[in-house]
């Protein structure tokens, strides 16, 4: 029933039922182990209880494997076992070989099914398992509905589907009255006739918001994100597309020193820049002060600082001809991916366990921040087509790897990014284990934000983004309005 309930996206309604639930199965496993027989049980607890922060070592699976420690035959025509170890294979983390090897064994398994199963819509239901595992995936109610979902013949999954469609309806009314207000507030300030060379995507934008604050209630955390990861796209464009080098170098230092009285010599684009993401980042902050008694303004600005520190360090290699190694890149590509601003912002948006060691750790840029920013960089540099409105200097993990290791492929420097994409997620499977100084809300915002990678820079050949052009429509419009996605 917990797992209908995620699926379903209505699982808010429910947190402190479903954390006395797992809190009572954690204590059993960490008694007495799993010894049921029954592999898609099994997988299946073993997921939720890591979903929800609890270490469940992979040793309970060692009963479905023999004595050479491989899985054993019996259980390869197991298909809801199969799907279900492949589901929980995602939530490993570093040095665990029997999740790794659970993920090879049912992915292998279950790829053959989705070719030769006589039925459909099981072969359907394969297919879409693969290519987007639960945790890995931002939950889309609507499809829920249509979908094949086994236990359609129980009547309380009838009345919870019944309670999530109503509940979705009314979340879509909500998310739509709050586009209105972030067009309303892109409208009147007025950047898209003043910096004509920037992207104009406000619904693109506000994505990212609706997918960390999956809750309904904050609607106005949602709406205030939304502002400086507007700004974030801005800014990258200033230093893509329009700054020269001497210019960006004073722009930075502006920044870094926070300092309005000493941008005169600026252009006037980035006057009108800095003059309105001093407004928002003051604005915000009052905001979360008179929400939560914290004033975060020298964390925002000491965040903006560093990203605009790593968008001049990415300017200095391309104006100089400087190549990079891989690593070096992608260190300060980390930064420059955005994800810190973003999340500094979440967190104290949200305001949960906000004390001096957690303001300390979140303007360290920790490991869970970093490791969403690893998945969005590598996602981002592996984009089959660049975004349509960046003509600009812009540099690859790809390039400078392939510039490195001169006798390696395409399709295998391919290969090392998404090994070390895979490599992120297990660290940020870590992350969101407990103990974790950070509250569950802000784990949660942080794993959405990976979440949201794929659906953000899966372009096509006609340099469209069809995933999320589909997730929009199944969650916002029925006629996706591509004013504001491109």
């Amino acid at each position: 029933m917990i797992d209908t309930v995620q699926r379903l996206g209505i699982d808010y309604y429910f947190q402190d039922e479903i954390e006395q639930i797992l809190q009572r199965q954690s204590i059993v496993f960490s008694n007495h182990g799993d010894r049921h027989n029954d592999l898609q049980e099994v997988a299946l607890r073993f997921r939720l209880l890591r979903q929800q922060g609890y270490y469940v070592s992979p040793d309970v699976f060692n009963n479905f494997r023999n004595k050479e420690g491989k899985f054993k035959q019996n259980i390869s025509g197991d298909i809801n076992g199969l799907m279900s170890l492949y589901e929980a294979s995602q939530l490993s983390i570093g040095g665990e070989d029997v999740l790794d090897e659970a993920g090879d064994f049912s992915v292998n398994l279950l790829s053959e099914y989705a070719t030769h199963l006589a039925d459909y819509d099981l072969a359907g239901l394969v297919k879409h398992l693969l290519l987007h595992p639960y945790r890995k995936s931002l939950s889309s109610a609507r499809n829920f509905f249509h979908g094949n979902f086994q236990g359609n013949e129980y009547v309380w999954i009838l009345d919870l589907k019944e309670l999530a469609n109503m509940d979705f309806k009314l979340v879509q009314s909500l998310h739509q009255k709050e586009i209105v207000q972030i067009s309303k507030w892109w409208k009147e300030l007025g950047l898209a006739k003043k910096l004509e060379f920037a992207r104009d995507q406000p619904l693109k934008w506000y994505m990212w918001s609706m997918a960390c604050f999956t809750d309904p209630s904050l609607s106005w955390q949602r709406i205030e994100l939304t502002k400086p990861i507007s700004f974030i796209y801005i800014i990258d464009d200033i230093f893509d597309t329009y700054g020269a080098l001497d210019v960006l170098t004073l722009f930075t230092e502006a920044i870094n020193r926070w300092d309005l009285g000493g941008i005169e010599q600026l252009p006037e684009c980035m006057k009108i820049c800095f003059k309105a993401l001093n407004d928002i980042t003051n604005e915000i902050s009052n905001k979360v002060y008179k929400e939560h008694g914290y004033n975060p303004v020298h964390s925002l600005r000491k965040a903006w600082g560093s990203l605009c520190n790593a968008f001049l360090t990415e300017a200095k290699w391309f104006a100089s001809g400087h190549l990079p190694k891989a690593e070096e890149y992608l260190k300060n590509g980390i930064v420059s991916s955005g994800v810190h601003v973003g999340l500094v912002h979440i967190f104290f948006l949200l305001g949960h366990g906000i004390t001096s060691e957690t303001v300390r750790l979140i303007d360290s840029n920790p490991p869970i921040v970093s490791s969403v920013a690893t998945i969005l960089r590598l996602w981002d540099d592996l984009g089959s087509a660049k975004d349509e409105n960046q003509y600009g200097n812009d540099g690859s993990y790809i390039h400078y790897y392939m510039m490195e290791h001169q006798d390696v492929t395409a399709e295998d420097a391919q290969k090392h990014a998404m090994d070390k994409i895979s490599d992120a997620w297990k660290r940020l499977n870590q992350e969101c284990l407990s103990p974790n100084p950070f509250s569950a809300s802000f784990t949660r915002a942080s794993l959405n934000t990976a979440r949201m990678v794929p659906l953000m820079y899966s372009y096509d050949d006609n340099q469209r983004l069809p995933r999320l052009e589909e997730y929009i429509k199944s969650l916002l419009f029925d006629n996706l309005p591509t004013q504001g996605v491109y």
